[in-house]
């Protein structure tokens, strides 16, 4: 797409803005380059990355891309023989870091089977060199310093170093505390002259101290003198820097060398982490947009819904439908100055080449946007005095080259169609133009004032009419773009409101011929219906709400009403236990009186004792425990049919017959479980008489609860949220256990489904079904 393109949509600004998010020079230059891609495969591949590093941001807030230079200079050099210095080295260990780190970063995601398969692939070419990447730190800090740690030579060097410096600070100190040294000295300091410790002595004093002369003051009366009797430290001192200096150059050339064996992976290194650094930026832009993944289509179909323009202000800018290529491939908007119709082409341009470019676009969910081969747009005065060139000299030249260039596969963005000329002639042009460019296919959408394109959209079939939306009340533009609705004249009823006598505005409609006066008429009826339409879906919506305000309070009386059944049957245990236990204490106490009585019962038991004893173990037994008494059901003699109910002895389990597989067996739906059973293993079921039922109906869908939920083919969040609708279905609808089909797949989704379902409230228990009911892709939960 041609460069002018972008500055008229102002895509440049929205790069400015990306290159805020980029941490690296490499992502920067990334950013840089960045432009709206034509082929629809590399459109999807940008799209599905910025998705994929939006999870990221979701799910972790960031990631460890902090501390990434682009090293290529410096690889250069090595490639070349050179050495690298302690900056250029900590440079390169601080990428290699950050690779280590982004590695075991994707990796930990990965085992937690959340999926990016594209940025998988980005890792997977990391290569980890620990070993290389510690020897660097070891040896090199942030500064480039060259650390002790780097060799035991070194270390030995400055410490021999540090204490030959501090033998010559203790000479001159001592010089400095003589009682002659306040008369001798112009101050009582210790500096350094030509890298040698000097004090600063009185012109007039200069042989008491004997020594080298390295530098006076402006004046002349200071002399900085090295004294004798510290330049052989001095001197031994410089000896033991150069050894220094001469180890540090071997530390770095010995690193350079080490380094020079890894010039290619490092530099690939760093640009798989240039993309990853790009490829947040784009999340992170997406997220401070508030902005969407769209999707995407090859056939001009434009559904933008709730779209914003991403430079206006957030809290003041209006957001818009905007929806093409499903019916109609053409849009002529009419409205009002300053009323927002080229807002609405700009929003339109711009949404589709920041998605053509891999970026998200500020609207709602399930938008969708077209991959255009190319964007035209002829928007904006662009008179130019020194080409002498008018307003519509400029624009139609504009158009030519757009109309010289364009194919089916291209978005043509006109403002003020055939504007700057005589008003006749200029919408006869427009009308033109835009039956070329409908007739070779392309997509289009015009703005434009001439009252004659007001009747474009009814009288082609290709074609629908829009226009900015007017208060006539507060006399402004309220920028709410309706589609289907051309815009009409409102001077009429502004200047009845502005003051204007009746008499005045009666005779200029009368002057207005009849086709105008029934087009505004027919604007009018199309605006109030518009209206009413949308003052029954905000009323449909609030309906909604309330129902939805409704199913929570009811979710809510649920869990309360099974939280007080739990505890209300717990406090039944317990005082049925202390119940038994009571009893169970009586009765031991009588037997033992019975056991007395017996022991007795050779000299003679008294009846009136017997009954007596009888009597109170009778009262001992808790009158709220009562044994129930099982009574056996004969097997009913029956000729078994499809679709009877049956209890399958062997399993003990309910089932259905669906239909005879033999003479001797049947298929029987158990459950979610298809069975053959022979029939001698069945028993009948008889039906029950029907009984009154609460009928429990879910708020939000007409359809009966199934007992099992397909979770296959589903993105994770989806599937969660899926999930916890079911179960509050479920619940209502009265279900004691249900089945969530998920796959085995990699595993992933059926993690997040066991540990969602483990950490719910009103699911008691889980398990895996068993071989028969699908193994472990599939998870039984049992309800509260």
């Amino acid at each position: 797409m041609e460069k002018k393109l972008e500055n008229i949509l102002e895509f440049d600004k929205i790069k400015k803005q990306l290159l805020e998010f980029a941490v690296s020079s490499l992502g920067e230059a990334a950013v840089s380059a960045l432009s709206p891609a034509d082929s629809f495969r590399e459109v999807e591949l940008s799209q599905q990355e910025t998705e994929e590093g939006a999870k990221v941001i979701r799910l972790r807030g960031s990631a460890p891309i902090t501390g990434l230079t682009d090293v290529a200079p410096h690889l250069k050099r090595l490639e070349i023989g050179g050495d690298l210095n302690g900056l250029e080295i900590y440079q390169i260990g601080s990428n290699l870091r950050v690779s280590r780190l982004m590695k075991n970063f994707m990796a930990d995601l990965e085992d937690q089977g959340i999926e990016l398969p594209l940025l998988y692939t980005i890792s997977a070419e990391l290569l980890s060199l620990r070993d290389l990447e510690e020897e660097i730190a070891l040896s090199v800090d942030e500064s480039g310093y060259v650390l002790d740690s780097a060799s035991d030579t070194l270390r030995g060097l400055r410490q021999t170093l540090s204490r030959t410096e501090g033998r010559v600070r203790e000479k001159l100190e001592g010089l400095l505390r003589d009682r002659n040294a306040a008369t001798m000295l112009s101050d009582a300091i210790i500096t350094i002259r030509n890298d040698r410790y000097v004090i600063p002595v009185k012109q007039e004093y200069r042989s008491h101290y004997g020594g080298v002369i390295h530098d006076q003051s402006a004046s002349g009366q200071t002399l900085f003198i090295e004294p004798q009797s510290v330049v052989d430290l001095n001197n031994e001192r410089r000896a033991l820097q150069a050894k220094e200096n001469q180890e540090i150059e071997r530390i770095l050339a010995e690193l350079s060398a080490r380094l020079a064996e890894y010039i290619q992976e490092i530099h690939h290194n760093t640009y798989l982490l240039g993309r990853f650094d790009f490829i947040l930026a784009k999340a992170q832009l997406g997220k401070a947009m508030k902005a969407v993944t769209p999707r995407l289509n090859e056939n001009g179909v434009v559904k933008l819904y709730a779209a914003r323009h991403p430079l206006l202000d957030p809290e003041k800018v209006v957001a818009n439908d905007i929806l093409l290529g499903d019916g109609y491939s053409a849009i002529v908007i009419t409205g009002p100055n300053t009323g927002g119709k080229t807002i609405t082409l700009k929003t339109l341009g711009l949404l589709t080449i920041m998605a053509q470019a891999g970026l998200q676009i500020p609207a709602q969910e399930e938008s969708e946007i077209a991959v255009f081969e190319n964007v035209f747009a002829d928007i904006g005065d662009e008179q130019s005095i020194e080409q002498s060139l008018s307003t519509f000299s400029s624009h139609m030249t504009n158009i030519v080259s757009i109309l010289q260039k364009m194919n089916a596969r291209s978005l043509i963005l006109f403002d003020e169609l055939g504007a700057g000329t005589d008003p006749q002639e200029g919408a006869a042009l427009a009308i033109s133009i835009l039956d070329e460019v409908s007739k070779r296919g392309a997509s289009v959408v015009a703005t434009t004032h001439y009252p004659e394109l007001k009747a474009y959209g009814y009288n082609r079939p290709f074609a629908t009419n829009a226009s900015v939306e007017f208060s006539v009340e507060t006399l402004s533009p309220t920028y709410k773009l309706l589609i289907g609705v051309p815009g009409r004249s409102n001077a009429f009823e502004i200047s009845k409101r502005l003051g204007l006598d009746d008499a005045i505005i009666g005779s200029a409609r009368a002057l207005i011929d009849t086709e105008s006066a029934d087009l505004n008429d027919m604007i009018s009826s199309l605006e109030e219906k518009r209206n009413l339409a949308e003052k029954e879906y905000q009323e449909a919506q609030e309906t909604t709400r309330d129902a939805e305000r409704l199913l929570k309070d009811l979710q809510k009386e649920i869990t309360a009403y099974y939280h007080e059944k739990d505890r209300l049957v717990e406090q039944a245990k317990k005082q049925a236990a202390q119940i038994v236990e009571k009893a169970e204490e009586d009765a031991d106490v009588i037997i033992r009186e019975i056991r007395e009585l017996q022991l007795r019962g050779a000299q003679g038991i008294k009846e009136h004792e017997l009954i007596d004893a009888k009597t109170r173990l009778s009262e001992a037994k808790p009158k709220t425990i009562q044994k129930r008494v099982v009574h056996q059901t004969a097997p009913v003699k029956h000729k078994f049919k499809a679709g009877d109910a049956v209890r399958v002895l062997s399993l003990g389990q309910k089932g259905t017959l669906i239909d005879q597989a033999s003479t001797k067996e049947w298929n029987v739906q158990i459950g979610i479980i298809k069975t053959k059973i022979k029939e001698n293993d069945l028993e009948y079921i008889q039906p029950e008489k029907p009984k009154k039922q609460r009928i429990i109906t879910n708020v939000r869908n007409t359809e009966p609860v199934k007992a099992e939920l397909d979770l296959r083919g589903m993105r994770y969040e989806d599937a969660l949220q899926a999930v916890d609708k079911y179960i509050d279905e479920a619940l209502l609808a009265g279900y004691p256990r249900v089945a969530i089909i998920h796959g085995k797949g990699t595993g992933a989704l059926r993690t997040g489904v066991t540990e969602f379902l483990r950490n719910h409230r009103m699911v008691k228990a889980i398990r895996f079904g068993d071989a028969a009911e699908g193994g472990n892709g599939i998870t039984i939960a049992d309800l509260k």
